[in-house]
């Protein structure tokens, strides 16, 4: 029996799992929580940690410190205890390599092994009914040797993260990935003469830098629907979107003032590129013009008409929109980079889903606290990290809010079981 099952071990639920730590020390409370990961090892965008990369977000909005500036889970405290400190402070930058931030959560996960079972998938969500109402919830995992276990729980935070997304009809194979894969496929690509790169957002253009550099005998053809990549807005003002408050305007603003508030700043997250990797890949271009060879190609205002394969790889056909003329290139592989959705919280509650409400645009419907509106008979609480953007603004698939929505969280959980909404064991530890 716990307290509170989450499913996923990514940053959220390591954010999370600080999150209750610090409360707990702070006032003696017991929150029994315990973690399920279907990975073997934690891990976030392994497949995309390429070299020179940097976060797009400070450092100060790490797991902790925009909740707890002085944290000892904090980016600055990993700093310390590698004994960098001095020497990120002399680099003078707010944005830390994408390794160095990625050593940061594993060094912060570390310090949870107790509490996380990796190679555990999730495989249902089971009520359980007494007296007419739902008290408590059955997580049925599939452990890493086929052994199905069932952890019982009176809360549960789903953190499953983002899925990658294809075109209609595609599964990744040997010649057709995803941008996440890129990493953990290159080693088996033997001496390829072209790529091609789908997608006009900071993945594609990174990829895109990338593969042309490491692979200076392969050509690299970027194909996407605008006329240039289009420039992150990280502007101050613009970057308010992001802010604590932001949420609660954006949870309790009318439904037309969430959708022109996401089409106005859609540009600080979406199909967009940091300006200094578009100044970069566009003095390639033209160096390359110069030079009379080019070896990186931009097929702007151009899409994917169709994909054939044979045995020696695969035969695109690349369409100009605004002429409708067709250009045929044979590629060893085809990268898409063309984004990530959050996981639907229901495919994944299985029965208990049935208890829970969505709004009329399909999104499931949550309370401010990011607790799932059940009905009356589910008294437990479901709590979604990721999938709310719809209700609680684009901070909801990033890092920015991330140690402010896990205070909440845990504070509503905590709440709950002191109020009596959900009969409380562990609080009376």
């Amino acid at each position: 029996m716990h307290d509170l099952v989450g499913i996923g071990f990514g940053p959220s639920n390591l954010a999370l799992a600080i999150a209750l730590r610090e409360r707990q020390a702070r006032t003696g409370d017991v929150l029994d929580a315990v973690f399920l990961e279907k990975q073997p090892a934690f891990g976030w965008h392994r497949g995309m940690l390429l070299e020179g990369t940097t976060m797009q977000v400070s450092f100060l909005k790490d797991l902790v410190t925009m909740r707890t500036p002085t944290s000892e889970f904090s980016f600055l405290c990993y700093l310390q205890d590698r004994d960098r400190l001095i020497d990120f402070i002399n680099h003078k930058t707010m944005f830390p390599s994408r390794m160095e931030f990625h050593d940061y959560l594993e060094w912060a996960a570390a310090r949870f092994s107790d509490q996380v079972e990796y190679g555990s998938e999730v495989v249902a969500v089971t009520p359980v009914e007494s007296g007419g109402t739902i008290d408590l919830l059955d997580v049925v995992v599939r452990q890493g040797d086929g052994t199905l276990v069932t952890r019982r729980t009176r809360n549960l935070v789903l953190a499953a993260g983002l899925e990658p997304v294809l075109p209609d009809g595609l599964v990744s194979d040997d010649r057709v990935w995803h941008s996440e894969e890129l990493l953990g496929r290159l080693p088996g690509l033997r001496d390829p003469h072209r790529f091609v790169v789908v997608g006009a957002g900071q993945s594609a253009a990174e990829v895109t830098e990338h593969l042309h550099g490491a692979y200076p005998g392969a050509e690299v053809c970027a194909v996407f629907g605008k006329y240039g990549y289009t420039p992150a807005d990280d502007s101050s003002f613009a970057n308010r979107i992001f802010d604590p408050v932001a949420v609660d305007h954006f949870y309790t603003a009318p439904d037309e003032v969430k959708s022109r508030l996401r089409a106005y700043h859609a540009t600080t997250n979406y199909s967009v590129v940091d300006l200094d990797l578009i100044d970069e890949l566009y003095r390639r271009h033209y160096q390359e013009k110069v030079q009379g060879k080019e070896r990186l190609r931009i097929l702007n205002a151009s899409r994917l008409a169709d994909v054939e394969r044979d045995d020696n790889g695969l035969r695109v056909t690349v369409e100009f929109l605004p002429t409708g003329e067709r250009t045929v290139l044979e590629t060893d592989v085809i990268v898409y980079a063309t984004g990530y959705r959050p996981a639907d919280p229901l495919t994944l509650l299985g029965e208990a889903g049935r208890h829970c409400e969505r709004l009329p645009g399909g999104g499931v419907r949550l309370d401010r606290d990011y607790r799932i509106v059940t009905s009356q008979a589910m008294r437990c609480g479901i709590y979604v990290q990721g999938a709310s953007e719809h209700t609680h603004g684009l901070t909801s698939t990033l890092l920015s809010n991330t140690a402010i929505r896990v205070g909440e969280i845990v504070e509503s959980v905590a709440d709950r079981l002191r109020s009596g909404s959900l009969s409380s064991y562990a609080l009376s530890r």
